[in-house]
């Protein structure tokens, strides 16, 4: 009887409570803009490292309508 008095108020300090839903859908929304701003990132080296080839390439920049 001893053990469970002495161990119940220690599983009860070990749970916490679960984030709330505003507090998750931030930091969600965070995590998916720092994701899209990392891709933008990639795309724009990747094309400005393909213009700087066609460049050097002497082909012409392709036009865009």
């Amino acid at each position: 009887m001893r053990r469970v008095l002495i161990l119940l108020p220690l599983l009860l300090a070990a749970c916490e409570r679960e984030p709330a839903f505003d507090d998750r859908y931030d930091t969600t929304a965070k995590e998916i803009e720092a994701r899209a701003k990392a891709m933008d990132a990639e795309i724009s080296a990747t094309e400005k490292a393909a213009n700087g080839a066609n460049k050097t390439a002497g082909e012409a920049e392709p036009a865009y309508d």
